[in-house]
């Protein structure tokens, strides 16, 4: 096998091992004898299973490669055989000397001949070489020693014993690289391509004839800067630049691609942290129902602009400086990508520590949590996402878990004073984790707040208690004790799933705005009294909510208004 296509095992292993492929991963390094993972055959040496420990040596060597083969096999089995004879299983400890240690009788016939006798004893301990045998456990583990000092020694395992020091998700990085040059070469690219298949090229067809449209004139994104072209690949292979410039594919991986992303799709990935799922009604029904808590919607949400269904984006970390002026021309932002952090999922939410500013949550597509020092480009915590007590979770969530797996993060957030960080997700629930500096996360609350999605998550401090606010596709707003998970408040009113919450205080009066998908925006003081205020959004468009840093003036986003 040539030494690329022995790269290529190793890339593949990598992938299995990131998609938790476990069984196949070992089956690979066994059948291909490129990696001996020691771990793997530690694990099964001491749970005794001792037909798998057999079969994955069989891929790197035989019993008469050498003598330090030789000896391996041959711990192994007198070891299986003195644990049947502990066990009083002579019929089994018969068949073990017949079919597995007769072979060593040519090697060593009076070795083999002291073997066979222990079964004329009632207790092979008798046997003065065998005297301090302790319990099967303690054996296990001496003989592992012993185990691994003779792989270490044998040539045969020289050069793999080591896995190759790769980068997160290589074959990802690579596959999503080979996709930018593919669409490079598309006749009328399109800005943002729906890649799904890898089974042929990529080729960006165009229906009836008609342009793409401009990612500049998209309404959703509004007015962006236009990207400088495509760079040259000419470094990479015979590829050449299209004639016009073209967003490359956010991709299918994790790991970006080598050449540079133009203003377009790093303004796409900005969106989709800021705005998570914008929707509208529609223009030619604007009274359009919008579908309960309890229905399938929440996993048809539509994604960010410029994510299709199988890219797993970077995240990238633009720095910006603010001017003193309250206009903010294009040239006053850094253009240059500081950090790429490859989460390996498409990013949903990110927040940074309000304390330790270089600490980044992000929440992706598929459920992931992953917290980074954006400093060293470190991911210190990665967590996939499980329910932690499915049996005290509602039947609702139970049934729609088993209809549908998938789960994504809605939203990630710190809380005030970066102790605790809660998680919305796209399914009833929100978890909350602890964190206690470094990479110590830890489950803190896990509740099951609402029917159907959790859209938005918030903390407060109302009378001095820091509390978790919630809001969901069941058209409700919840307020929970952050220590116990206590429910305090449900707020009702909205007549579509609720988007979004902001809680603010204003002259010691506590109050939370929320906004739902038709558009309106409702404020509630934390009493059972219903909202104070009902606001219609300009344009009916779904929007998210902040107040500026001095609390003077509230800002409801996409279309941007500002109230002073």
């Amino acid at each position: 096998m040539s030494s690329l296509s022995r790269e290529l095992v190793f890339l593949i292993l990598q992938f299995l091992d990131e998609e938790k492929f476990k069984e196949t991963v070992h089956k690979l390094e066994q059948e291909s004898g490129f990696y001996f993972n020691m771990k793997y055959f530690e694990d099964e040496v001491i749970n005794g299973n001792w037909d798998e420990v057999e079969r994955y040596l069989g891929g790197f060597t035989k019993v008469d490669d050498n003598r330090y083969s030789m000896k391996i096999f041959f711990e192994i089995r007198k070891q299986k055989y003195l644990e049947a004879l502990d066990k009083h299983d002579r019929s089994k400890a018969v068949e073990i000397l017949v079919k597995d240690l007769k072979v060593f009788a040519s090697f060593n016939e009076e070795l083999f001949k002291e073997i066979t006798q222990l079964l004329t004893l009632e207790n092979f301990r008798e046997n003065e070489q065998l005297s301090k045998y302790g319990d099967t456990k303690s054996a296990r583990a001496i003989m592992l020693v012993e185990l691994k000092k003779l792989i270490e020694a044998n040539p045969l395992f020289r050069d793999k014993l080591q896995f190759p020091n790769l980068k997160s998700s290589r074959l990802r990085t690579l596959i999503n690289q080979s996709l930018n040059w593919q669409h490079q070469l598309c006749k009328n690219p399109r800005p943002n391509p729906d890649i799904k298949t890898l089974f042929v090229d990529h080729s960006c067809g165009q229906p009836n004839g008609a342009r793409a449209p401009s990612p500049a004139n998209n309404p959703l994104l509004g007015s962006i800067p236009k990207p400088g072209g495509f760079p040259q690949l000419g470094a990479h292979g015979p590829f050449q630049p299209a004639p016009t410039p073209v967003a490359p594919l956010a991709g299918w991986m994790s790991n970006p691609p080598a050449v540079t992303h133009p203003a377009v799709s790093g303004g796409a990935i900005g969106f989709a942290a800021m705005l998570k799922h914008p929707r509208t009604p529609s223009a030619a029904n604007p009274s359009m129902d919008y579908p309960s808590g309890d229905s399938d919607h929440v996993s048809k949400r539509p994604r960010p602009v410029g994510l299709s269904e199988e890219v797993n984006l970077p995240v990238n970390m633009m720095p910006v400086t603010y001017p003193q002026s309250h206009s903010y021309p294009q040239d006053d932002f850094h253009k240059a990508v500081a950090r790429t952090l490859s989460q390996g999922s498409a990013p949903m939410s990110m927040d940074f520590h309000p304390v330790q500013q270089t600490l980044l949550l992000v929440g992706t597509n598929v459920g992931d949590i992953g917290l980074w020092d954006v400093g060293t480009k470190e991911r210190l915590v990665v967590r996939n996402f499980k329910v932690w007590e499915l049996g005290k979770c509602s039947m609702a969530l139970q049934a729609a878990l088993v209809k549908d797996p998938t789960v994504s993060v809605n939203r990630i957030i710190w809380s005030p004073d970066g102790t605790l960080f809660g998680v919305a997700y796209s399914r009833h629930i929100v978890q909350i984790y602890s964190y206690h500096g470094g990479d110590d996360i830890r489950q803190h609350l896990e509740i099951d707040a609402h029917v159907g999605g959790v859209n938005d998550i918030a903390f407060a401090h109302p009378n001095k208690q820091l509390c978790i606010i919630t809001c969901g596709d069941d058209k409700t707003i919840k307020v929970w004790e952050a220590t116990s998970g206590t429910k305090q408040f449900t707020f009702e009113g909205h007549e579509a799933p609720v988007y979004s919450v902001c809680p603010h205080y204003k002259e010691n009066i506590q109050f939370i705005f929320s906004t739902a998908l038709d558009g309106k925006i409702k404020a509630w003081l934390y009493d059972n009294l219903g909202s104070r205020v009902d606001y219609d959004a300009p344009g009916h468009w779904c929007t998210t909510m902040a107040y500026s840093a001095d609390g003077s003036r509230f800002v409801s986003k996409f279309i941007v208004n500002i109230f002073s």
